[in-house]
């Protein structure tokens, strides 16, 4: 159970999504808030009351402008953490994070940073049923060497549980595995292709192009945001009955290891030896 208040949390992160926002309108760059964040600006008009995280997703070819350009288009307390500029990052996607703030997401996690918005590459995937279906089994297969790869083998001991990421380490390296996984993630044109993906979503996330189309303006938060196109269609692939409220004890929140909004992770991380 979470014990921080979620609503400054929530606030806070909302600064980050208008900063990149702003980003995306003055360089003409295509993103879309997806999953939880459009669900709540539907359902809710801002934030799901329970949710503590912002995801927006890209087309591939902007979410590379945005990769190249990021140092110099964001404003300064702002970063965009990548395995493109940091060999040691461990997701197969961006994030955008306010360095004023400090995150540790879980203790066995080394990873150290501030709060952030997750930044999804889209991309297409094949037509074919089969061509698809092998497509995703090697992305689950390389997704799961990174994170045991990256993973503090001790973390449940020095018994069998560390053995199968003593091994991913002795096969394969963070950084060899983001090649791997950027190779195949990008084998279909976005832009090209009848069907795409945020590859995060697995296959169950396959849709057609024309369900995203052109970002569209929608409302959140009290403030405009972009939007896919044709959100029913979207909302109902991915959850269903989306305008209906789960049950209390399905209504998750993160409970982060360490949260300060106060504070810069640099200085957390000279304080604390890290």
């Amino acid at each position: 159970m979470a014990t921080y208040d979620i609503r400054p949390l929530q606030l806070k992160i909302l600064e980050t999504l208008l900063a990149i926002n702003d980003v995306c309108l003055k360089h003409n760059l295509r993103y879309y808030i997806i999953a939880g964040t459009l669900l709540g600006a539907v359902r809710h008009k801002g934030f799901i009351p329970w949710d503590d995280d912002i995801d927006i997703a890209m087309p591939r070819s902007d979410y590379e402008k945005l990769l190249a350009h990021a140092a110099e288009w964001l404003p300064g307390q702002y970063e965009l953490i990548s395995a493109e500029n940091d060999a040691n990052y461990p997701h197969p996607f961006a994030k955008i994070q306010n360095a004023n703030t400090t995150l540790i997401e879980r203790e066995h996690m080394n990873y150290l940073g501030g709060i952030y918005i997750d930044v999804f590459p889209l991309d297409g995937v094949p037509e074919n049923r089969i061509a698809r279906r092998w497509h995703f089994i090697k992305y689950k297969f390389y997704i799961k060497a990174l994170y045991f790869t990256y993973r503090n083998p001790y973390r449940h001991g020095h018994g069998p549980s560390s053995w199968l990421p003593l091994l991913c380490r002795r096969l394969f390296t963070v950084e060899g595995l983001q090649h791997k996984l950027r190779a195949m993630m990008t084998s279909n044109d976005y832009d090209k292709s009848k069907f795409v993906v945020d590859h995060d979503d697995g296959l169950k996330g396959v849709m057609e192009r024309s369900i995203l189309g052109s970002p569209t303006p929608i409302q959140f938060e009290n403030v405009t945001v972009m939007g896919v196109e044709h959100p029913h269609d979207y909302l109902h692939q991915k959850y269903g009955e989306y305008m209906v409220v789960p049950p209390h004890s399905k209504q998750i929140q993160h409970n982060f290891y360490y949260l300060d909004l106060d504070m810069p992770y640099k200085e957390y991380a000279k304080k604390n030896n890290r």
